[in-house]
């Protein structure tokens, strides 16, 4: 084991830091809720509110997890986060062969209209923030939520919430695309420009780089190559002809909370610093609210281990208190059983208690941005942001976000990072407890949840007959106006919405839209 400590963004740490190490650092000239925002987005933070506690649930049918999110409601989770399964993700029906095996196992089942309903039943969307973690097929299911507001008697005026809406993160590090990159773009202009003018209270994209992380990056890997990514879709709306005041607001983030606490508060510092400045001085945005880093976190799940799992309560704690000492807005706590399968109703209240018991019994969110002037925070931030730096202006060398994609950049650079982590591993230079040290000869395995297979024939059926008895004349003719749509420079989401206000399904929606602009494969470099 070498006596040399470093983070995972190859920042040596010294043993002992002073004021000398910190002299040419001027991180923090503002207050909180002043530009450049690194001490954070509003001058209160959390004395005026917490952030949202949002717990990312979804398994089974709709109905299955209706039951989940009202008891999550019950027991104080103040968000919604819906996870799909993976054939709704890339645009497939319950009754596609390609999704057999799949329906309601990553996440809930949503075919149409009456799932939507469903899902949110008992729930009222003028009152609950949701967020929806889908990408390739969001422009579907916004429409889906839209509608089934509107079936509440919910003007899209009043539903609050966000789509995920990030399709670069997955061609770089997820791998749930359907559509090239052009055309996928072209879905989130879109999205931008309807919401605008209909969905004031919706955050229309969350740049996501927790994915990225997930996927063996560095921390200044993940703030880089995220905001990349956020500057492509800012160029990408305004060539669409939007102003960058109006629909950047609306804009958020998403962030992973690794295990090193202060690399991970100086991350989501650093990241608020260089989004306001890339939005003041690269696209002359004068609105306040357009410079703003507004993100959501997730603890992280390729921290979580099998062995030991309850060790994976203590992990999640950590990581929460990376995110809320950094200044997030919106918070997921991982359940301790998630490296085994789906969270338990038991381990899913023992998350969110994480969060309760972080906020109201520790003092940690008492005062905006606790960890300023630290030596340390100011050392390690000093660091990071040069490597984020050198990062970014690779990116710019490259053309930009899409060209490294194509180019296979982004996948190279991470693989790399996460063989290193992995090299750590096996040679002890980084410990996890339980795994490669601390071991145990007696397991002990918790209970899990297991997906009833029976909920995948319920699925099946309720799909087949709502196909026979809707009017599939009107269908036909919506899809067939959804195709000349994408063939010219319309406004795809209107045609969206009344397809699936006339049970036009995912997976027909999807098929539609592949007829005229392909799918997109991955080349092997």
């Amino acid at each position: 084991m070498s006596d040399v400590k470093k983070t995972t963004s190859d920042i040596e740490i010294p043993v002992s830091i002073t004021p000398d190490d910190i002299a040419s650092t001027n991180d923090n000239p503002t207050h909180p809720g002043e530009f450049p925002y690194t001490r954070g987005v509003y001058p209160n933070m959390y004395r005026g509110r917490f952030w949202t506690m949002r717990q990312y649930a979804g398994f089974g049918t709709a109905a299955e997890s209706n039951k989940r999110y009202k008891y999550l409601l019950e027991q104080g989770q103040t968000g919604l986060s819906v996870a799909f399964d993976l054939a709704t993700q890339i645009g497939y029906d319950s009754d596609n062969p390609m999704a057999k095996g799949e329906v309601g196992r990553t996440g809930v089942a949503i075919d149409s209209l009456e799932d939507m309903e469903t899902l949110f039943d008992g729930i009222p969307l003028d009152k609950v923030s949701t967020s929806m973690t889908i990408n390739s097929t969001s422009v579907i299911l916004l429409a889906l939520y839209i509608a089934a507001g509107k079936r509440q008697g919910v003007s899209q005026e009043e539903l609050m919430g966000t789509i995920q809406n990030d399709i670069l993160k997955e061609f770089i590090a997820r791998g749930t695309y359907i559509y090239p990159p052009a055309p996928s773009m072209r879905i989130i202009t879109d999205i931008f420009a309807y919401a605008k003018e209909n969905l004031p209270k919706f955050n229309t994209i969350s740049i996501s780089g927790y994915h990225i992380r997930e996927a063996g990056s560095t921390a200044a890997q993940e703030v880089a190559f995220t905001l990349s990514n956020g500057i492509a879709y800012v160029e990408a709306a305004i060539k669409a002809g939007l102003d960058v005041n109006e629909f950047a607001p609306r804009l958020s983030f998403f962030f992973a909370s690794h295990s090193n606490l202060f690399e991970e508060v100086a991350k989501f510092r650093l990241a608020r610093k260089f989004w306001a400045d890339i939005m003041k001085n690269r696209f002359k945005a004068t609105n306040p609210k357009a410079m703003l880093l507004r993100f959501h976190t997730q603890t992280g799940g390729s921290t979580l281990t099998a062995q030991q799992p309850e060790n994976n309560i203590i992990r999640t704690t950590m990581q929460a208190l990376a995110a809320i000492l950094g200044g997030t807005q919106s918070l997921h706590t991982n359940s301790f059983d998630e490296a085994l399968g789906l969270p338990t109703e038991k381990s899913a209240e023992i998350a969110l208690r994480t969060q309760q018991v972080l906020a109201y019994e520790n003092g940690v969110a008492d005062t905006a941005d606790p960890l300023a002037g630290s030596y340390y925070m100011e050392y390690l931030s000093k660091e990071l942001e040069v490597k984020i730096q050198k990062l970014l202006d690779e990116v710019e060398e490259k053309d930009g976000s899409v060209a490294c994609i194509e180019s296979g950049y982004f996948r190279d650079e991470i693989a790399r990072s996460a063989y290193t982590y992995q090299k750590n591993i096996e040679s002890e230079d980084a410990i996890v407890v339980g795994v490669n040290k601390f071991k145990t000869s007696s397991p002990h395995i918790p209970d899990i949840l297991k997906v009833d297979p029976q909920l995948e024939i319920d699925q099946v059926t309720k799909l087949t007959a709502l196909k026979a008895r809707r009017d599939n004349s009107k269908v036909e003719e919506l899809l067939n106006k959804l195709k000349e749509t994408a063939q010219d420079d319309s406004n795809i989401v209107p045609i969206v919405i009344e397809a699936v206000e006339n049970y036009t399904t995912v997976g027909e929606i999807a098929n539609a839209l592949r007829e005229v602009w392909g799918e997109y494969y991955e080349k092997h470099l």
